[in-house]
């Protein structure tokens, strides 16, 4: 990753460590066990349980049901009138990659050249990140920290190939604390036929023959397959020759699980035809696909559902992309894809508004989507997308208790996270927001 990210977080961060300490960490080294009592618990393996109880024990879901004996030695929190789910999963973002969009030397979420299969997002997250504890204050215990991701507070070259994309909790003092998986899926932004530039030094658009643009497409097209084709021999390398025979090459390295099938591509596209370009290519190359925007996945989720392509969707409080689509039709999609039996899950791709996951979500409930496909599309859909869901996404016995405990409804706006849970330890809420609101809500009345 960038070669400066060390100076920035000497320089930078240096002057907020003692602010950065208090929170860091952000989970209490209390008892190992932790009984929930009496909350309405909505599983999404089953039945909503109605008075329910949690056990916990070793970061560790150990039971759950209906009139359960409480171990010696567990914290015992009454939730009666509260209602306890599974962490939500934000599965796209830049968590701990980016720090302050605007400020370059905050920002490490893409690496320089077109072609980068051996970055690692994991490598390079600040678990310090004041994003994170105002994501996970919203409810979100999980993300996917995905490099050359775009975004709207991206800053870099997006390029071909990113890198892999890491799954993480969203507490814990380093990044081995808080690894679900180091590697999720391979980042890959699909090439665009663009007729249509901007030149920056004219500060005007150009235009240019389609032949030529295709030419360029094409061409991007054959090195990627020309990159895949070359892991796989060095795939065939590996496993015939020890590696005193033969010169490691890192990148290739890093695309063998790719080629294998072993990890996913996480593909970057919006326009029906980049999918449709980009779904044939895998399917012929033999990869599996993992969408990520989508915005015209709707004229495509036909060949999306017969080829078992899941999708990540962008925000919809957004402009539709031509002028003569409805206003609401990036709001109505997500009904669309569940009707024709198309997986997806809903992500903030970046980090200033992912708090905002649950609404984002709820807005889909307004235009037409199942409440429960809903809620599933930010907690298991994604977990089951990314491979994760023997870990997360459900409350089940064996599973990581990333958990939520709440008033009300977690897509609802008003409704507030009263206990949190990551790795089965109670993690704090405190966070910049909270303060800026605590410090200005007791400033004095002006005398006049």
């Amino acid at each position: 990753m960038k070669y400066f990210l060390g100076i920035v977080r000497i320089g930078l961060f240096a002057a907020a460590a003692c602010l950065l300490t208090s929170h860091a960490g952000a989970q209490s080294q209390g008892p190992s066990a932790y009984a929930i009592t009496h909350a309405k618990i909505f599983t999404l393996a089953g039945s909503t349980i109605e008075d329910g109880t949690l056990l916990i024990r070793d970061g560790k879901i150990v039971a759950v049901g209906a009139r359960l004996d409480i171990p010696a030695g567990a914290q015992v929190i009454d939730a009666k009138g509260l209602q306890i789910y599974p962490g939500l999963f934000d599965s796209i973002t830049q968590m701990g990659l980016r720090e302050i969009g605007a400020v370059s030397a905050t920002v490490d979420s893409a690496e320089t050249g077109s072609y980068n299969p051996d970055v690692v997002a994991a490598t390079a997250v600040s678990p310090s990140s004041e994003h994170i504890p105002v994501t996970r204050a919203a409810g979100i215990t999980e993300v996917l920290a995905v490099p050359a991701s775009g975004g709207m507070d991206s800053f870099g070259s997006e390029g071909v190939i990113g890198g892999q994309a890491s799954a993480i909790n969203l507490a814990g003092w380093a990044i081995d604390e808080m690894l679900i998986k180091k590697s999720a899926a391979m980042v890959l932004n699909w090439p665009e036929i663009e007729t249509r530039t901007f030149d920056f030094a004219t500060f005007s658009r150009k235009e240019k023959p389609f032949t030529e643009a295709r030419q360029e497409y094409d061409k991007k097209v054959n090195e990627l397959t020309d990159w895949l084709e070359r892991a796989r021999h060095y795939a065939q390398v590996m496993e015939k020759s020890s590696p005193a025979k033969y010169d490691r090459d890192l990148r290739l390295e890093a695309l063998v699980p790719v080629v294998r099938g072993e990890l996913p591509l996480l593909i970057f596209a919006d326009r029906s035809r980049e999918i449709r370009n980009a779904v044939e290519f895998c399917d012929k190359q033999r990869l599996r696909m993992i969408l990520a925007g989508g915005a015209e996945a709707y004229k495509v989720k036909d060949l999306l559902r017969s080829k078992g392509v899941p999708v990540i969707l962008r925000p919809m409080l957004t402009l539709p992309l031509d002028d003569d689509d409805p206003y609401d039709r990036l709001l109505s999609q997500p009904a669309e894809l569940a009707a024709a039996g198309v997986k997806f899950g809903f992500a903030s791709f970046d980090n200033s508004f992912a708090r905002r996951l649950g609404q984002n979500a709820a807005n889909a409930v307004a235009h037409g989507l199942p409440y429960e496909e809903a809620l599933k599309a930010v907690t298991v859909y994604p977990a089951k997308i990314f491979g994760l869901d023997d870990q997360i996404g459900t409350i089940e016995q064996g599973k990581l208790a990333n958990i939520i405990v709440t008033n009300g409804d977690p897509l609802e706006l008003t409704t507030d996270v009263k206990y949190l849970f990551i790795r089965g330890q109670l993690t704090s809420m405190d966070n910049r927001h909270l303060r800026l609101y605590e410090k200005y809500s007791k400033r004095p009345k002006s005398a006049n």
